[in-house]
């Protein structure tokens, strides 16, 4: 049981963890990944490799021990969390194993502060906050085991289609092997994906955005191949290996972001392949005849990386709705393309009442955000994805 000498010493080993840094992550997973190596079934390798989920559980843990006393200020933080980890199929098994090699890295790190007292504090801290996450993961797999067209754990699904979006972008159509119906899903959503890629010892799990609008029979994706910095092992998989005709194990749609009608206008923001989720809203609202005003703004490279460009024509061309595109390489006679950085200065928002969603790199729709709070834009009106490990904008 967490008690209130437990929190304080909690809080009192905040600057320990600070001054650990990196550090203390990158010891925890070496640790764990040599003990348990069959948790590099769940864990997404590349990310160990550019250091992103070391940071991301580093953030974790320090927000977790600075708001222990104030666990309200995490509820969000502990959803999105608890979505992805149902897409990698986390069970309370794992939670014992995370929690036993966090508590002896913090020992073998910290040797003479980790007293009996802070062990103490630290494992009921921990044991606190993985209960409410099984709690929550529990809720969730039996929400969707049992939703109409749901599943436990992965179903076997056959790519129906494989269709080129743009230059680097390719669309994945999935249905059932068994030919039963699917569980529908919220647009914004994104789904779980398991493969074996060619000459991958372990298994690779990521998650992408469902890029169209639910429709109880199929799931569509759209993969970016990934060529800068690290290259990606399953997106290229994916592209290169993954044909019509093949199988793979699918975990059910999962979630914190996606549209929720407010009744207001809707503005969809996106660079790059952030526009997958975007699609997907732009779909549902087409296919609801959603009477608000809606503007669809998107960033690429060029046209040659312009993916959906003509599906977006024609929807916002059916509907009374805005949209506009900005290449950054390239220059367009198109009124509706610009050149350059996106720019909300030079389009008619509706700033005081719109809901924005935002998806892309990260330097993207942190200058994206910037741009609408200093518009005026109220911060609980943006909403946003970010692919791969949380990173705060």
């Amino acid at each position: 049981m967490l008690t209130d000498a437990h929190i304080d010493i909690i809080k009192s080993t905040i600057p320990l963890l600070e001054n650990a840094g990196s550090a203390l992550t990158n010891h925890f997973y070496k640790r764990m990944f040599s003990q348990n190596p069959e948790l590099q079934d769940i864990f997404n390798m590349s990310n160990q490799h550019t250091g992103r989920q070391q940071v991301a559980l580093f953030e974790a843990i320090a927000a977790y021990a600075k708001n222990i006393d104030n666990l309200a200020a995490l509820t969000t933080a502990v959803e999105r969390i608890a979505q992805k980890h149902t897409s990698f199929n986390i069970q309370a098994k794992h939670y014992e194993i995370v929690g036993m090699h966090l508590i002896e890295t913090l020992r073998e790190l910290a040797t003479e502060a980790f007293t009996p007292d802070v062990e103490e504090a630290w494992t009921q801290a921990y044991l606190f906050l993985a209960q409410i996450f099984i709690s929550r993961e529990s809720e969730l797999y039996k929400l969707r085991s049992e939703s109409f067209g749901g599943w436990a754990g992965t179903r076997k699904f056959i790519v129906k289609e494989k269709n080129v979006e743009s230059e680097l972008v390719t669309s994945f159509v999935f249905a059932p092997v068994d030919q039963q119906p699917v569980i529908d899903y919220v647009p914004g959503q994104y789904l779980g994906v398991e493969v074996m890629p060619t000459g991958s010892k372990y298994k690779e799990i990521r998650q992408y955005s469902l890029s169209t609008a639910a429709n109880g029979k199929t799931y569509r994706i759209s993969v970016k191949r990934e060529v800068n910095g690290v290259p990606g092992v399953v997106s290229n998989y994916l592209h290169d290996g993954l044909n019509v005709g093949d199988e793979v194990n699918l975990y059910a749609p999962a979630g914190d972001f996606y549209f929720v009608d407010r009744k207001a206008p809707v503005v969809l923001l996106s660079a790059g392949v952030g526009v997958t989720p975007m699609q997907s809203i732009l779909e549902t609202l087409a296919a609801d005849k959603y009477s608000e005003q809606v503007h669809y703004l998107h960033a690429c490279e060029n046209s040659k990386q312009h993916s959906f460009a003509q599906r977006v024509q024609q929807l916002t061309t059916e509907n009374p709705w805005q949209q506009y595109t900005w290449y950054r390489s390239e220059e367009s006679d198109s009124e509706q393309i610009g050149h350059g950085v996106m720019d909300f200065s030079t389009r008619d928002l509706p700033l005081s009442n719109g809901d924005f969603y935002l998806c892309g790199p990260i330097p993207f729709m942190q200058f994206a955000k910037q741009q609408l709070l200093t518009l005026g834009v109220s911060e609980d009106r943006v909403h946003y994805e970010v692919f791969g490990p949380h990173a705060a904008l």
